[in-house]
């Protein structure tokens, strides 16, 4: 028979699901409590966090959600980050923190109910930020236009010079 506390677990796993955008899974074995501090508030300004459930009570909750990859991740003492901000800031803290320790393994997740493997976690760390991105874009939509500005422009100038020329020649003309 299931306990409460066990129960409310399950339902705040569920919750947690449902609300991120992405979960990653990671491996912990070995880390100090001040060194998972250290990763949760580096995960913090990603609006990420990251809890440690116990494999069974995730598994439950996982049942009835589009989420089976998660389940064979779970495996040994594992860890959730729940993403609900920047998924690759979020990836970005992670896979520094798993640079800056052996002892913390990326296992892979789930990104809007795709799995995604440590690799493609590590990928999606190499991405420009998405504000980065947003400012190319609008580069790539800026640059069209100054062109067109440039060319609208020349001929402005062509033909003043244009005028100019004809002004200066017919003065040369009367002083003549």
């Amino acid at each position: 028979m299931p306990t409460a506390a066990k129960v409310a677990t399950v339902e705040e796993i569920g919750s947690n699901l449902d609300s991120a955008t992405a979960v990653i899974v990671a491996e912990y074995r070995g880390l100090s409590v001040s060194q998972l501090a250290e990763l949760r508030n580096s995960l913090r300004p990603s609006e990420t966090s990251y809890r440690i459930y116990k494999n069974t009570l995730v598994k439950i909750a996982t049942e009835g959600r589009d989420l089976g990859a998660l389940e064979d991740l779970l495996v040994g003492p594992t860890g959730l980050a729940f993403v609900d901000g920047d998924v690759v800031e979020a990836a970005k803290a992670l896979s520094a923190f798993a640079k800056g320790q052996d002892l913390f393994v990326l296992k892979g997740g789930v990104l809007r109910g795709k799995p995604i493997s440590a690799s493609d976690v590590d990928a999606l760390s190499k991405l420009d930020s998405r504000e980065v991105l947003l400012g190319k874009i609008a580069g790539g939509f800026k640059a069209p236009l100054f062109k067109a500005a440039g060319l609208f422009a020349a001929n402005q100038r062509k033909f003043a010079g244009l005028l100019s020329a004809y002004a200066q020649k017919r003065e040369d003309e009367e002083a003549a």
